[in-house]
């Protein structure tokens, strides 16, 4: 019985670690957007859009994250999203990558990896995330 409860456990830590990283990260480049262009070299409008967007998805992973039941078609939603975000931040990374510092680049690729690994294991736990763990 162990053993069935588990894959809803980390379905539903997904969804919860989705919103969390989201949020954290989009709030705190919202709110050191100036110093963070500085520090990275890259557009202060850049990082507005970007905190911007992180709140955005965080918002709709944790509407998701609080549901008993979620619809399909927004579980595929938040994991094309995610996938998206992710080759986005790649593109940046290649746009920015004569004029960015180190950690501009390393913003960019950092959160290339985490938010693809999340749409990765949020595609493979898809149909358990349907359903919250009781």
């Amino acid at each position: 019985m162990v053993h069935c409860l588990q894959p809803m456990r980390i379905a539903n830590n997904l969804l919860w670690i989705d919103c969390t990283a989201g949020a954290l990260v989009g709030f705190v480049v919202l709110l050191f957007t100036a110093q963070l262009s500085q520090l990275q070299a890259l557009p202060h409008d850049l990082l507005l859009f970007m905190g911007a967007a992180n709140v955005l998805y965080a918002s709709f992973s944790f509407f998701l994250a609080t549901r008993s039941k979620r619809p399909k078609p927004l579980i595929k939603l938040l994991v094309v999203a995610n996938g998206f975000w992710s080759l986005v931040c790649v593109c940046l990374a290649v746009v920015f990558a004569n004029t960015a510092t180190f950690l501009g680049l390393g913003h960019l690729i950092a959160e290339a990896i985490f938010v693809g690994s999340l749409a990765a294991q949020e595609w493979k736990w898809r149909a358990q995330l349907v359903q919250r763990a009781a």
